[in-house]
């Protein structure tokens, strides 16, 4: 499975479909404002045999539209501005290439009279700029609302001149294998384009994150697709087009979209926040197999074993330890280990719920007070208005330190850069890692946000990185 960069660049097709999990915090399920239903559609026949779509492509591929963005992507750096032979590779006098602009495009869906779209996170990603052309050619800028990656969603919104039509969202938890479905969307630029086929499977784990919950689809999509919605035979969205399984950018009869329930939980909160707040539990945990079971004395292949425990978390401080055998989650049943983060991140944060567990093949309940996910990457920003660096930020892993060959807790790590901000100007490259801020050397996000804050608005802020090559050097970011 690629991950989808869903980008044409000067003419050349780029393919591959993005992927995203789904996790949802403290929300409820709850209708959207203002929504315009549009009414139910019959399910479409031609003679009582094979369906005809003709309908509900007249009827909802207005609510489809084409979304084109101004992307910033990282530039891979050769090292020496001067060839092989420069002594000082990496850090040379002239300031390495920054991130390059791109010509990016997906598709998405109003969902409110208002103008509000949802879209693939992946489509809006870094985007300096966002467009959206409806069927009927208008084009209008789009402002960001909120997104969230670990699902691969993102919600736009236009100031449109007129009421819009919206699509209506329908109940992904009915939709059965075997079903016609429709989708509608931008493959390679063709806009409106609609295709059908059949729902494939549900509940499929992709491994694009921790809370996949897949509807997989032979209905044709392809790069471009993205963000795009899937119809059912009541003219009801039922899925976002994500992804797709391929080996040659090409569709090959296997697509997956988001289930339309696991986004509508979002959208209230990426509405009104702009992110989502999900729950935590803090273990590790792997599928069980029917070896797995022997060993561990469970009945059979069921739940999510343990494989490691975070200290200080949720489930240590409940007594959950490694080997134990998780098969029941505020009283619903954990059939497969995949099942379990989206319960997890569904919980109201500060909840109790009880976990059934079993150890040593008996079963006994634990309580278990959920808390907050922490996001790992933060903003980075200094006391006055103006010194907004353009970095974001998250602390790095052990394995990265170790890769790097840094020492414990040693830097944290950029993990992007905002276009024309003083760190672009300076050259400062997402992957880079700060190691000190103004001469003092840091190792958390806190020490470093305590060192920023320290500094003199009317000097620059003087960093020194380690590269993803190993190159060490100075930079100074002048505050615009």
């Amino acid at each position: 499975m690629k991950k989808r960069t869903e980008v044409m660049v000067a003419g050349a097709l780029v393919a591959g479909l993005g992927a995203g999990g789904f996790a949802i915090g403290r929300l409820t399920q709850m209708p959207l404002a203002g929504a315009n239903t549009m009414g139910n559609a019959a399910t479409p026949t031609v003679n009582g045999s094979l369906p005809s779509f003709a309908d509900l492509a007249a009827k909802f591929s207005p609510t489809v539209v084409n979304i084109k963005v101004t992307k910033i992507e990282p530039v891979a750096d050769d090292g020496s501005p001067f060839g092989e032979g420069f002594p000082f590779p990496g850090f040379g006098a002239p300031a390495p290439r920054g991130p390059e602009r791109r010509q990016g495009a997906g598709s998405g869906f109003i969902i409110r009279k208002d103008g509000l779209i949802i879209t693939n996170n992946h489509v809006v990603e870094n985007a300096q700029q966002i467009s959206v052309t409806l069927s009927d050619k208008q084009e209008y800028k789009a402002k960001l609302v909120g997104r969230d990656p670990k699902t691969d969603l993102a919600i736009i919104k236009i100031d449109a001149k007129s009421d819009l039509p919206a699509a209506p969202l329908g109940n992904s938890a009915t939709l059965r294998v075997g079903e016609w479905v429709m989708a509608v969307g931008n493959p390679f630029g063709l806009s409106n384009t609609v295709t059908a086929g059949i729902v494939s499977a549900k509940g499929r784990a992709i491994g694009a994150g921790p809370y996949d919950d897949y509807i997989q689809t032979d209905a044709p999509i392809n790069p471009g697709n993205s963000g795009g919605p899937l119809f059912n035979a009541a003219g009801e969205v039922v899925g976002i087009n994500t992804a797709i399984f391929s080996q040659s950018g090409g569709n090959v009869g296997i697509g997956f979209a988001v289930p339309i329930n696991q986004a509508k939980a979002l959208l209230p909160e990426l509405e009104s926040k702009g992110s989502v707040s999900r729950a935590w539990l803090g273990v590790s945990i792997q599928p069980m197999t029917p070896e797995l079971a022997r060993s561990l004395n469970v009945d059979k292949a069921r739940g999510a074993l343990v494989a490691d425990v975070n200290d200080k978390s949720p489930a240590e401080k409940a007594g959950i330890k490694r080997g134990d055998v998780i098969v029941a989650y505020d009283g619903k049943n954990v059939d497969e280990s995949a099942s379990l983060p989206a319960l997890v991140a569904s919980s109201a944060v500060g909840k109790t719920v009880p976990v059934e567990i079993l150890r040593d093949g008996k079963s006994q309940t634990l309580n278990v007070t959920v808390a907050k996910l922490k996001d790992e990457s933060v903003a980075l920003v200094g006391k006055h208005e103006k010194s907004n660096w353009g970095l974001s930020l998250r602390e790095l892993r052990p394995q990265e330190r170790s890769r790097m060959g840094l020492k414990d807790r040693d830097g944290v790590l950029i993990e992007n850069v905002v276009p024309d901000s003083p760190a672009a100007d300076a050259g400062v490259q997402p992957g880079d890692i700060i190691l000190q801020v103004n001469r003092v050397s840091v190792d958390s996000i806190e020490a470093l946000k305590a060192e920023v804050g320290k500094a003199k608005p009317d000097k620059p802020l003087l960093l020194l990185l380690r590269r993803a090559d190993g190159n060490t050097g100075y930079v100074a970011l002048a505050a615009k």
